[in-house]
């Protein structure tokens, strides 16, 4: 069925098929500056860059980081909130051929060292604010060069002095350290110029991170043309120009917002409004200043915006397109949502997409003007999609659950030192295509829209980012007073998913608040805060399955029924 790909009757003006320039990530952006050298890059509270200027900015930056010692074939680990240092740099260690492993910059110390030594990072950039959570770790790593930033590196005049006087000056001094370069050096200094790319377009450029069946992150390596190709395929699909401005609220070490927010907007050469901190009053606020065409986010975004009484009365005729990915939206989120845009003088729908950082990020969406319940979308551009049998590589028939199957030039080269994860993801079919086994269960209709139905592979979506159970547990089993631990997400309302773990003390006399709140604090020092429990559950024994697996689906379904007891079961998964 897919290889009629019914999907294509949909598609309006958007190419079927599209011819990719066979370049790097660098040079790519580089065409767009040629193209558009007038038009705005990024917007960064107000300091705004045109593409020329971002252009001599990341040259500059490879000249600094060449002359750091920074070479092809090399690692440099970005930690940082989205903003333009670590933008630049993204695509100046991709001129030197370098590869890019990037990270939550809240990420605590031994995170950190998991992540410095998984991708043998040599080079690391992080803000001045994190240095201790760096240094804690260094020695344990081959760490040699840590590129230190600041906030107010890009901060207009007033903005700079107003963050000194209030967050800045919060911030521990870094102590004189042979490691540390400054960022400030960096946009400032003079350097050998560095002439060429020392890269290819199918080499490994970047390395996102997901969790793996062991409670392991696993690293997903992207080469250039999956970036580049994925970012072509949704500037095409949203038909974006260099008059356009998406704004870019999810963060830069995850793949949507890597791949959409900054990457599809370089290559379609529109302006990507950079939002280094997520609240609903800051992205309303940007709205009504910034006036984007188009915003891209979960659905807990899309949640809390029809709840801010700013949303609501801001003029909303700017917005062209408005997507909802990362989990399944609620009709009742997107009815709210597209009345108060209607209400404001917008003419849009909340439309539903799907992507997994496997595949970069977003590869299948609704297409514009078109709406069909609960479907995740269609194909983008050069991507095959299929349901296939349970275990089996066996198209399944129409309107058949299986699991979703994925084939195109945005598809992973698979998973870091990982080769049995990555057989097991990556499999040749009968056609002779390498398919992406996304692990998600989902159905196709005749007309080639895909309906997502469930992940097959356990995981918690909270606000929007994934969990991994295994990954907690195994933090939880690493506390003396532990027994047997499992973690589940609870329905939530405000979340979509909190966090819950049910746990059985070896003593078991010693369960209570005190205990909670230990292990919990265990956690947090151990674990980014959204992967950590909010509660804990004390049990004398967890249920089983018949081969002595916990068996945690029992457990959920029984916080389920707890919750509709309650009168509080908001209609999780």
């Amino acid at each position: 069925m897919f290889e009629t790909k019914p999907w294509l009757k949909f598609y309006g003006d958007v190419p079927e098929s599209i011819d990719y320039p066979k370049v790097t990530m660098y040079e790519a952006v580089m065409q767009t500056v040629a193209r558009y050298p007038e038009a705005s890059a990024y917007d960064f509270l107000g300091h705004i860059s045109t593409y020329r200027t971002l252009g001599q900015e990341i040259d500059q930056c490879a000249n600094a980081l060449a002359y750091l010692g920074l070479k092809k074939g090399d690692r440099i680990t970005i930690s940082m909130p989205t903003t333009p240092q670590g933008i630049i740099c993204f695509y100046a260690a991709n001129k030197l051929g370098a590869v890019a492993s990037m990270i939550h910059p809240l990420s605590p110390p031994r995170e950190i060292e998991f992540y410095l030594n998984s991708s043998k990072s040599m080079y690391a950039l992080t803000l001045d604010a994190f240095y201790g959570n760096f240094k804690q770790v260094a020695a344990n790593t081959g760490l040699k060069v840590l590129l230190l930033a600041k906030i107010s590196d890009y901060l207009p005049f007033l903005k700079k002095i107003g963050f000194q006087l209030t967050k800045g000056r919060k911030i521990p001094k870094v102590p004189d350290d042979p490691m540390v370069a400054w960022w400030h050096d960096v946009r400032s200094a003079s350097y050998p110029a560095v002439s060429g790319t020392g890269g290819h377009p199918e080499d490994l450029a970047v390395i996102l991170y997901s969790g793996g069946t062991t409670g392991v992150p696993k690293g997903i390596m992207l080469s250039n043309m999956n970036l580049i190709s994925e970012g072509i395929q949704v500037a095409h699909w949203g038909k974006m120009t260099e008059n356009d401005a998406i704004l870019a609220i999810l963060p830069i070490f995850h793949g949507f917002g890597l791949g959409v927010c900054v990457n599809a907007a370089f290559m379609g050469g529109a302006k990507s409004i950079l939002v280094p901190q997520f609240t609903p009053e800051i992205v309303a606020r940007l709205i009504k200043a910034k006036r984007p065409n188009f915003i891209v986010g979960v659905p807990t975004l899309y949640d809390a915006l029809s709840r801010n009484s700013l949303f609501q009365k801001t003029d909303l005729s700017c917005l062209r397109a408005t997507f909802s990915g990362a989990d399944t939206l609620p009709r009742s989120v997107k009815e709210r949502f597209e009345d108060i845009v209607q209400r404001q003088g917008g003419n849009i729908q909340l439309l539903e997409g799907y992507g997994l950082t496997e595949a970069v990020t977003a590869i299948m969406a609704t297409p514009l003007g078109e709406y069909r319940e609960g479907s995740m979308g269609v194909p983008f551009p050069d991507m095959l999609a299929k349901i296939v049998k349970k275990d089996n590589t066996e198209e399944a028939t129409l309107g058949t659950e299986g699991e979703l199957c994925i084939h195109g030039p945005a598809v992973m080269l698979g998973y870091l030192d990982n080769q049995e994860e990555t057989a097991a993801t990556l499999k040749i079919h009968d056609d002779g295509r390498v398919w992406l086994h996304t692990g998600d269960i989902a159905s196709m209709d005749e007309d080639g829209f895909f309906y997502f139905k469930l992940r097959q592979k356990r995981m918690i979506k909270s606000s929007g980012m994934n969990v991994y159970p295994p990954q907690v547990e195994e933090i939880l089993y690493q506390h003396p007073a532990v027994q047997e631990a499992c973690v589940i997400g609870v329905p939530d309302e405000a979340q979509v998913e909190r966090v819950k773990g049910f746990v059985v003390l070896k003593d078991q006399a010693a369960g209570g608040p005190d205990m909670e709140d230990e292990l919990i604090t265990h956690c947090r020092d151990r674990l980014i805060k959204w992967s950590c429990p909010r509660e804990i559950e004390f049990r004398r024994e967890l249920p089983k399955t018949l081969v002595g697996k916990v068996a945690f689906n029992i457990l959920k379904e029984e916080e389920i029924a707890r919750l509709k007891a309650a009168g509080c079961y908001t209609g999780g998964k």
